[in-house]
């Protein structure tokens, strides 16, 4: 009698699995994130490379959206992927929802690429679409006029200059 009840209570328990396959699934019932989500934790944890990873996986999920771009284009300015980082930032910023944030780190790949002037106009617009309410932003913008206007005084003053022997 023993065993028949531990049969029939093994027979039930292995008629209540859901898994289709080799793996447990993750939560039943519970929402799953998308790689947006879950990438911009990364990001803040300063995971970049599994952030970059996520990223990926929202590109899969939701195609190259302005969003997806902007999240890929951050996590390898980041990384300090620059060549990497510029086309993604360029492509998010050219999308109507493109946000201040966007056109920061834009900005900011210009500005570590030494291309003070056009940094400026970036950071002008950045801060245009903040209605002058990022700091962070107005801090990118001065550094960038001011680097564009010494840029700018030191090849005025060296025009014609003799190096020292």
């Amino acid at each position: 009698m023993g065993r028949w009840v531990v049969v029939c209570v093994f027979a039930l328990l292995c008629g209540c699995s859901t898994s289709t396959g080799p793996y447990a699934p993750a939560s039943l019932g519970a929402p799953t994130e998308d790689g947006l989500t879950i990438g911009h934790r990364l990001m803040a944890a300063h995971e970049y490379e599994l952030a970059l990873e996520s990223y990926t996986r929202a590109l899969g999920q939701f195609g190259m959206t302005t969003k997806v771009a902007a999240a890929l284009g951050h996590a390898n300015l980041s990384l300090g992927r620059l060549g990497q980082a510029e086309p993604q930032l360029r492509q998010a910023t050219k999308g109507a929802d493109a946000t201040p944030e966007m056109w920061n780190n834009l900005g900011v790949l210009l500005l570590e690429r030494g291309q003070y002037a056009e940094a400026a106009g970036v950071f002008r617009r950045a801060f245009a679409l903040s209605n002058g309410q990022n700091a962070t932003i107005q801090a990118n913008l001065a550094l960038a006029l001011s680097k564009r206007d010494e840029n700018r005084y030191d090849t005025a003053n060296n025009e014609g200059a003799e190096p020292f022997p």
